[in-house]
């Protein structure tokens, strides 16, 4: 044991723990707290995380009124940056990836890509999907009437045939996306006969079909069903054969007769057997489609021969359907167009022309003049310098670009 005053004599300065401890203890109080809440903070928040789901694209709920969203929108993969109690939260019942349609040009009728949203309620996590765009087919509603047709799906019992359909609606609305409306020839109500030679009646669907027959889905009408009386009439002393057209001219230049129809397509005739023996089909009178460039139906007369008589008289109603002939049309030097320029400074860009392949009707493709076809780029906001930037095309309406090279081109920024 040294003995007292040791301390002093060897030089050594006695420390005061209890001073050392309340010595500014305000100060050393507020720093052990904020030490103790930046611990806390760190072992609840972590380092960020990263997960990832594989969903699909689901469909938005809005859609802009009169459009209709078409098509299937497939899946992405949805990747999701933030603190780690925020991200474990998360299920892959909790991504809903949708487009964000406020992005869509409403005035294309074919597939364009729009960018994902992925809503979440906590701002702390970022999203990235992958892809970043989705393609959608948005399609304005449309309408238009159509007569509806009766056909068979059978044939009377033997020694009897239909007479002249009775339809409780001769025509009906059929409504839905522009490119399906489009796509309908024709609504068919199917009849089917019994097995005894009595009248039918009965309600039939009333279904939009194309021009090969098939049904149309996707497309309402309005009425869906008619009500169709048929009556069953005996062939004795009648002969049934088909009516055909005949037509002479010919249509506009750049259009071509795609379908031609006959109502009714057959016919029933009376007379002596022997003159019914040698009659094997009626035609119509010649129908003159010089210069014809739209659909159009003629009602006309049947020829038919000497000592023949229809069983039921009725004309006869020839459609022709004309479509425009399409084809393509390049554009190989296109001058690229600065817009948005700041004033004092001076824009071009590299290369200075683009090459546009553009498809459409003949005749549309014909009347193009090069001031038609518009390649701009925006410089708005841009300062000196060189950089990167989009090609935008403009094209009259019913015109499609069917490509553009480049895509981007080189926008150089420079003081006059």
């Amino acid at each position: 044991m040294r003995a007292p005053g040791y301390a002093a004599r060897r030089g050594f300065r006695r420390i005061d723990l209890r001073r050392a401890v309340v010595h500014d203890f305000p100060l050393k109080a507020a720093a052990l707290a904020i030490a103790v809440l930046a611990f806390v903070v760190v072992a609840e928040t972590g380092q960020p995380v990263v997960a990832t789901f594989h969903v699909p694209v689901e469909r938005p709920t809005a859609v802009p009124a009169g459009y209709v969203l078409r098509g299937s929108l497939g899946e992405v993969t949805v990747t999701l940056r933030g603190p780690q109690p925020a991200v474990a939260k998360l299920a892959q019942g909790d991504i809903h990836p949708v487009p964000d349609l406020a992005q869509a040009d409403l005035s294309r009728n074919d597939a364009q890509d729009v960018a994902l949203s992925v809503p979440l309620n906590d701002p702390a996590i970022t999203v990235q999907t992958n892809p970043a765009t989705v393609p959608v087919r948005i399609e304005k509603v449309v309408s238009r009437s159509l007569a509806v047709q009766v056909r068979f799906a059978n044939d009377p019992p033997p020694g009897f045939q239909p007479g002249t359909p009775a339809i409780s609606s001769g025509e009906v609305r059929i409504t839905g996306p522009q490119s399906l409306v489009a796509a309908v020839a024709a609504v068919f109500a199917t009849l089917r006969f019994g097995d005894t030679p009595i009248d039918v009646a009965t309600s039939a669907d009333a279904v939009p079909v194309d021009a090969a027959g098939n049904p149309v889905d996707g497309v309402q009408a309005d009425p869906p069903t008619v009500q169709v009386n048929v009556p069953v009439l005996s062939t004795t002393g009648t002969r049934t054969v088909p009516v055909l057209w005949s037509i002479k001219g010919a249509v506009a230049n750049g259009y071509w007769i795609s379908r031609i129809t006959t109502d009714p397509v057959a016919v029933s005739l009376q007379g002596a057997p022997g003159t019914l023996a040698a009659v094997d089909r009626v035609e119509t009178t010649a129908i003159d489609v010089t210069g014809l460039s739209a659909n159009r139906s003629f009602r006309v007369p049947l020829l038919l021969p000497a000592g023949v008589s229809l069983l039921q008289p009725t004309d006869a109603t020839v459609g022709v359907t004309v479509v425009a002939l399409t084809g393509t049309r390049p554009f190989p030097l296109v001058a690229v167009q600065v817009t948005g320029a700041a004033a004092g400074l001076v824009a071009e860009t590299d290369p200075a022309t683009v090459s546009v392949l553009v498809s459409g009707a003949v005749a549309q493709l014909a009347a193009l003049g090069p001031g038609d076809v518009v390649a701009t780029v925006d410089a708005s906001g841009k300062t000196a310098g060189s950089s990167p930037v989009d090609v935008v095309l403009k094209v009259p309406a019913g015109i499609t670009v069917a490509s553009l090279q480049p895509t981007r081109v080189t926008l150089t920024m420079r003081a006059r």
